[in-house]
């Protein structure tokens, strides 16, 4: 089993503000660090944990054993609104586990030779083979420069192309290092990053996640609930702040002046701007280097 580093762990626990009582969702156990420190924070609570890997949850229970509090559900956090309603906190960590990128057989790793896979969930029929076999230039090229930012998406798709069929991460990997200038493979970091990082969004739909939790949160989150968030690269970040900004913020006519209880306040309040991991964590999880953790909070009819 690959040892998994949970990402600020005592921000995003300080940031939900653990109600003993409390009813608590972990959108993503991955392998259970966060959700330990949730069930330690709790007394007459409950947690629910959502994850799509069963080998995730399946270590997860073994983990979190001594817990009888905890409830187990192999499906994607943007459905959790069908299991739970009234919750006093929701926490995502939207980063691969340690796992999944370091098991060859996965497919997440531009590191390990493996099969063209990156299915969080092995009962999807639908992988990064097809993404990279089947897709049409267009398409591809779409998906290279939409979730990976990549610049040269269009010389890449047409090498892969080219070299089509691709079977394996290592032979991805060699294609796209034909595609790019000397340059840009002189360069600091991995020349396969940004296109392995749009076909796992790709196959796993995970942005199409992330707007379907962002706009279905508000009908199961109690008065004074508050949702944290650890995204990992600038695509989730944005629709992150973004939506958070647009739920705290008040629409109104500035124009027309109101008495002071006529002013309408904002349903939701931030908990923070973006708070990144100290130097200390990133020394010990070099993968909480890219990481940032919002948190909103609900406000109440008092506030």
């Amino acid at each position: 089993m690959t040892r998994h580093v949970s990402v600020m762990p005592e921000r995003c626990i300080e940031l939900l503000d653990i109600k003993e009582d409390g009813i608590y969702v972990d959108g993503t156990l991955g392998r259970g660090g966060h959700s330990k420190r949730i069930l330690e924070k709790l007394k007459n609570g409950k947690l629910y944990c959502f994850d799509l890997d069963e080998e995730a949850i399946a270590e997860s229970k073994e983990i979190l054993k001594d817990y009888d509090n905890v409830v187990f559900i192999h499906d994607n956090f943007r459905n959790m609104n069908r299991y739970v309603e009234e919750v006093d906190g929701i926490l995502l960590d939207l980063g691969v586990s340690s796992p999944q990128f370091d098991e060859a057989d996965r497919g997440f790793s531009y590191r390990y030779d493996g099969p063209l896979d990156m299915r969080m969930n092995k009962d999807d029929e639908f992988s990064a083979y097809d993404v990279v076999n089947k897709y049409d230039e267009e398409k591809l090229a779409k998906v290279l420069w939409d979730y990976g930012e990549e610049k040269f998406s269009r010389r890449i798709v047409g090498e892969i192309v080219k070299n089509r069929p691709i079977n394996t991460t290592l032979e991805l990997v060699d294609v796209i290092k034909k595609a790019l200038p000397a340059k840009v493979l002189s360069k600091k970091g991995h020349p396969a990053k940004q296109t392995f990082q749009a076909i796992r969004i790709e196959v796993n739909s995970e942005l199409d996640s992330l707007k379907a939790f962002l706009e279905s949160f508000d009908g199961i989150l109690k008065e004074d609930g508050r949702v944290v968030i650890i995204t990992f690269h600038s695509l989730e970040d944005r629709l992150v702040k973004q939506y958070f900004k647009k739920l705290s913020t008040v629409h109104d006519d500035l124009r027309i002046a109101k008495r002071p209880e006529e002013v309408e306040k904002p349903k939701y309040s931030l908990l923070n701007h973006g708070d990144k991991a100290d130097e200390d964590e990133i020394e010990i999880n070099h993968r909480s280097k890219s990481a940032i953790v919002r948190g909103i909070r609900k406000n109440g009819k008092d506030s």
